[in-house]
């Protein structure tokens, strides 16, 4: 019997890693964005990024795990700020990411290049506690990346969601993904 429960165990840790670490491919946004994508996620349709990403700027694009649990997005929106402001907006962004969570742990937050472009990014892991009074539900833990750049008259915002207990298995992969983004 115990042996077994060690071999199904096994299968069991092998099939999380081997899906944590799928196949990339190329995926093309939108005619001048493409990114290295697991070749098992889907695009979000319509009614699910209004769901699960209610905001003024609709994202141009989400895709999806199999399980709805991971997701890549992209949002574009006009912008004054130009390509050698990303420095001078990383406090902005920075305390927008404090407003929207209510603890933010950070890994990094830096201004890189990304296939000879500037990329503000940070990375970081999440809580969301539901703080109605009424409320039972446990804190929503995540692992982040989230991308800005700027061309022209226009931000593109690249963000990467992990739940938190699958962090250590996504992180070097989600890595991987952002730094694939090109923007022709």
């Amino acid at each position: 019997m115990n042996m077994r429960y060690f071999a199904f165990l096994a299968i069991i840790l092998i099939a999380g890693a081997t899906f944590a670490q799928s196949k990339l491919k190329k995926t093309q946004v939108s005619k001048e964005i493409s990114v290295l994508l697991p070749q098992d996620f889907m695009p979000m349709p319509d009614d699910g990024i209004a769901r699960k990403y209610p905001a003024t700027t609709k994202p141009l694009a989400v895709y999806t795990s199999p399980n709805g649990q991971i997701d890549f997005s992209v949002t574009q929106k006009r912008s004054q700020f130009k390509a050698e402001d990303l420095n001078m907006l990383r406090e902005f962004y920075k305390a927008n990411l404090l407003e929207t969570f209510t603890q933010v742990d950070f890994i990094r937050q830096e201004v890189t290049q990304v296939k000879g472009k500037d990329y503000l990014v940070f990375e970081f892991v999440s809580k969301l506690a539901d703080e109605r009074g009424s409320s039972n539900l446990a804190p929503v833990q995540k692992y982040s990346i989230v991308q800005y750049t700027i061309k022209g008259d226009q931000l593109y915002i690249f963000t990467m969601h992990v739940p938190f207990t699958m962090k250590n298995d996504w992180q070097e992969t989600a890595r991987e993904i952002m730094g694939s983004v090109n923007i022709k």
